[in-house]
């Protein structure tokens, strides 16, 4: 334990333990998305309902899969702070003017912003829909009623390329906090990087869309 607790108290510790919460969130969302696509798959919202009832069949299994998702979030934020507090304390050394040379991209450098805008986010996500009494008695017509509004819609459309440019630099970073970067597999982990952003921020994206502009009660 002393040993484990060692690790942890090392940069290379927390870069390793945020890059494998962050991968672990990145499959959440991959199912996430996967799970809320029935909303367009489906407009009458009968499959969204059946996928959110098969969730909930399964109890206390489902508390405890929520918890441990919880505890992957606060962990990740908070080595996110202890490492962004750390490399401020830094600035000055020879590991700020690394930082400096070239390789940044919007993602890498915003990635501490991106981050509190998808923590903020998050509240409000968990606000609309996981603490709402209607969304367990009728999923589908609180998702709707909730995106077609503007004020909302506009929200959700602002963060999907927010949840892109996080995810552009996490995903790789994570590979190279993990040891895992190498100059044949590099290439491959930034090109599947920018994939898979991309993908999840016009998955996002085309909830509020569809249900702002395409969407009518009672089509």
């Amino acid at each position: 334990m002393k040993t484990l607790g060692n690790v942890l108290a090392s940069s290379i510790g927390k870069k390793a333990v945020m890059a494998l919460t962050g991968l672990f969130l990145v499959g959440f969302l991959i199912e996430h998305l996967h799970g809320n696509l029935k909303l367009l798959e489906d407009p009458s919202g009968d499959a969204f309902d059946e996928y959110v009832a098969f969730l909930q069949g399964f109890g206390p299994l489902l508390t405890v899969a929520e918890l441990g998702l919880a505890a992957l979030f606060v962990a990740h934020v908070y080595l996110a702070f202890r490492l962004t507090l750390e490399n401020l304390q830094a600035r000055g050394s020879r590991y700020e003017r690394r930082q400096s040379r070239g390789g940044a991209t919007i993602g890498s450098v915003s990635m501490f912003y991106t981050g509190v805008l998808l923590l903020g986010y998050l509240l409000k996500h968990l606000y609309d829909f996981r603490f709402d009494e209607r969304f367990l008695a009728d999923p589908d017509a609180l998702v709707k009623a909730t995106l077609s509004q503007p004020s909302h819609a506009i929200v959700y459309l602002l963060v999907a390329p927010v949840v892109g440019i996080h995810l552009s630099h996490g995903f790789r970073s994570a590979f190279q906090s993990l040891g895992l970067a190498h100059p044949r597999w590099t290439p491959w982990i930034e090109r599947a990087a920018k994939l898979l952003a991309f993908l999840l921020a016009a998955g996002f994206a085309a909830f509020p869309l569809y249900f702002l502009f395409f969407w009518s009660d009672g089509s």
